[in-house]
């Protein structure tokens, strides 16, 4: 048996090589249409920045993240301050008309920050 090709970098982690391969996995069965928009996640130790983007043209349609104004200065533990992004990025998900998408979680496990920014997702209205 040959070696397993591995997606390491020079000083790169196991645990970032672990997502990346997850990340590779995800996204070969998961795309975004203009009916059906792509949903993707993506977590820093701080922030959380949440897009919705028709892959079919590579537009970002709609963001939200920790960094905007109204949710940066407010009180809360990074897991309320994801799930207020869910909610801000479904809030102006409807205004553009979006309502239905598919989640790319970009390779991190659905718990914690993940779970709380789809879960705010779903009690703006959006359905994925």
């Amino acid at each position: 048996m040959g070696k397993a090709i591995t997606l390491t970098r020079k000083g790169t982690s196991k645990r970032a090589a672990s997502r990346a391969r997850r990340h590779l996995r995800i996204r070969k069965k998961v795309t975004g249409t203009a009916e059906r928009p792509r949903l993707v996640v993506t977590r820093s130790s701080k922030h959380m920045v949440a897009q919705i983007v028709d892959d079919t043209v590579g537009n970002t349609l709609v963001s939200a993240s920790t960094m905007d104004a109204t949710i940066r200065g407010g009180e809360g533990k990074k897991t309320e301050k994801s799930q207020k992004v869910g909610e801000l990025l479904a809030q102006r998900a409807k205004e553009a008309g979006i309502s239905t998408v598919v989640f790319d979680r970009g390779g991190n496990q659905y718990t914690g920050r993940i779970a709380a920014l789809a879960e705010g997702a779903r009690s703006g209205g959006l359905e994925f």
